[in-house]
């Protein structure tokens, strides 16, 4: 059997992506983002963001396939992320895979965006090792997840139990004034600043919380507290010292998911660590992760910058290993799902 031919959509958030895979090989990925339009407002507004996928949609899926230089009628199944995700934005995209699946008589997946994260890192490091463990850290999702079988078997082991990392980066950033989105400007002044300037808790990492929750994170305190110090220095008119700020919020949060990270994986005997997600792209968190499993002799499997981000080759990639596993497609009445569950893969 040949590898199969897929195109992926991706309409979860603020990018419009569409990709197309070949088995584990990348033929294309095109992403059109309407960030811009939010950065006026601090933050996605999902019916802003709901517009922009309408008009992006054909244009961005015509342009997979030119690139990858195949044809609608070529590909053998079209995968779309169904959730979790905001509902207006999700909608576009499904709406619209369902009209290519049904027009090109096409069998379609909707999958979950997440897992796609997973999925991607295979068109970099190639097939996964049995028994991985995986790290999802994104602006909405922080999850550690067992893979027993991407296309089938996917087990929660820890997941945030309120702010994820990346919502606690947004957070922070925009209490010191950066521009939307803050997380990456956060990371660039981290490199600069001493991360042991200000105390910033690291929850769930002692005493009995630990011990109930060893594999949970919750980045709530670490936004609290840090902001309280912020402001406690405005209203003192004291200077803030920006670099240490965001250095300490960034070591404090890298320490305690490459830590709950690595403890994990000896303790379900996993070798090898896969990372995705938005904010897997932060530069502290990447070398923590590489550092700490290189002492652990873990082969820890951080994409490249452009695999990180939301994009269509995931989404392509995690539908390949459906079809190749044999997966009944999705069918076309399927809903989205804006909180679909980690351990759900498809529709």
């Amino acid at each position: 059997m040949s590898s199969p031919l897929i195109l992926g959509i991706e309409s979860t958030c603020d990018e419009t992506a569409a990709g197309v895979v070949r088995g584990k090989e990348l033929l294309s990925s095109v992403v059109a983002s309407s960030m811009d339009m939010h950065a006026r407002y601090g933050g996605v507004i999902p019916e802003i963001a709901s517009r922009a996928h309408a008009e992006a949609f054909v244009p961005v899926v015509t342009k997979a396939l030119e690139e990858a230089q195949v044809d609608l009628s070529d590909i053998d199944a079209i995968a779309v992320s169904a959730g979790p995700g905001l509902a207006g934005c999700l909608a576009v995209g499904v709406s619209g895979a369902k009209a290519l699946a049904y027009a090109a008589n096409k069998p379609l997946y909707g999958v979950n965006h997440v897992i796609g994260h997973i999925a991607v890192t295979q068109l970099q490091f190639g097939a996964f090792p049995e028994n991985t463990l995986a790290l999802i850290v994104s602006g909405g999702h922080t999850s550690l997840l067992r893979v027993m079988n991407i296309a089938t078997d996917v087990q929660v082991i820890g997941t945030t139990l309120d702010d994820a990392a990346g919502e606690c980066f947004d957070k922070i950033a925009r209490l010191l004034g950066f521009p939307y989105p803050g997380g990456p400007i956060v990371d660039q002044h981290a490199q600069h600043g001493d991360p042991h300037a200000l105390r910033v808790p690291q929850a769930l990492t002692t005493g009995r919380s630990a011990q109930n929750h060893p594999y949970d994170f919750s980045f709530s305190g670490v936004k609290t507290a840090v902001a309280r110090w912020v402001e406690r220095r405005q209203e003192q008119g004291k200077s803030i010292p920006v670099d240490d700020v965001c250095a300490s919020l960034a070591s404090s949060v890298a320490n305690v998911l490459s830590n709950k990270a690595i403890a994990a994986c000896t303790q379900f005997d996993a070798h090898t660590l896969i990372v995705g997600g938005g904010f897997s792209a932060n530069s502290q968190l990447r070398q923590a992760l590489l550092t700490k499993g290189q002492q652990h002799g873990l082969d820890i499997r951080v994409p490249r910058i452009s695999l990180c981000t939301d994009n269509g080759a995931m989404i392509a990639m995690l539908g390949s290993n459906l079809v190749e596993a044999g997966v009944k497609p999705s069918a076309l009445d399927f809903s989205i799902d804006s909180s679909m569950p980690m351990d759900k893969i498809v529709m």
